[in-house]
């Protein structure tokens, strides 16, 4: 597997690794620049985490900062959005009003113009209730923030991931290839994904298959899925009788996030 390091993509796109490499956050958070070209002025998306060389790194090459933007309020990649905005003199939008610093919460449909770019936000919720997109229609490009990684595929942890909003988000994102308004994706964590369609596709059918297997795990554990209440998720101990089924070939030290997974899917299942 090579190494990501981050990089130049697209004519407006340039992202810049943060240090905090782990299961959960891949090589690192991306934290990504997107600029006119010719212009000097920018959008910060995703500033990471509190580490003094990599904020370093990302205003050496960000020019003056219109707006820091988060793609939703996990810690690794909003710990140093208020502090980075600050230093550079902007504020901070998200969708979650808590996320936001001296600014209003971003819209869905609203356009980001700076210095000539154009950045439409997109909600895509799923991984997180308060997850975006952000479209960069001139590249070809969309920013997935968490919803869909570099390697491997996204967590959805109950209650704030939803599995029903996320098969709506990642339609919505497909549908954008189909229009041809995008090519490829830039994720949070993990390298560019040239081929959108291909990947979106591979979430759809490995989470489909994921559901199909905690379905068909249930008669073994004497239920089916009519038999799941409304609150399954909270189910104390059912969830994780459930990865010890379908998880039997995964490392256990990853059952606590495919617990979550679980959680989550059970809830679909219970709702559909």
């Amino acid at each position: 597997m090579e190494a990501w390091h981050g990089g130049e993509y697209g004519d407006r796109g340039r992202c810049v690794l943060a240090p905090n490499p782990g299961i959960m956050t891949l090589d690192g958070t991306n934290t990504w620049i997107l600029r006119e070209p010719g212009s000097g002025r920018s959008i910060v998306v995703d500033p990471g985490p509190l580490d003094d060389g990599h904020l370093d790194a990302v205003a050496a090459v960000a020019g003056q900062v219109d707006a820091v933007v988060v793609t939703h309020h996990h810690a690794d990649h909003t710990e140093a959005a208020r502090s980075f905005a600050e230093r550079m003199g902007c504020g901070v939008r998200g969708l979650d009003p808590a996320q936001c610093w001296r600014s209003d919460p971003l819209t869905d449909g609203e356009v980001l113009s700076v210095g000539g770019l154009d950045v439409e936000v997109l909600t895509t919720p799923g991984h997180t209730t308060d997850s975006i997109s952000l479209l960069v229609e001139a590249d070809r490009a969309l920013l997935t923030g968490d919803m869909v990684l570099g390697r491997g595929t996204t967590v959805i942890v109950h209650p704030d991931g939803d599995l029903g909003s996320y098969f709506d988000s990642i339609a919505r994102m497909r549908a954008l290839v189909t229009s041809g308004r995008v090519d490829s994706l830039w994720p949070a964590h993990g390298p560019v994904l040239p081929d959108a369609a291909g990947v979106l596709d591979h979430y759809v059918l490995h989470r489909r298959d994921r559901l199909a297997q905690v379905e068909a795990a249930l008669p073994r554990l004497g239920l089916a899925p009519s038999d799941l209440p409304p609150d399954v998720a909270e189910h104390p101990t059912l969830p994780r009788q459930v990865v010890e089924v379908v998880y039997a070939d995964v490392d256990e030290s990853l059952w606590g996030a495919a617990e979550s997974s679980v959680r989550a899917q059970l809830a679909y299942l219970a709702r559909r």
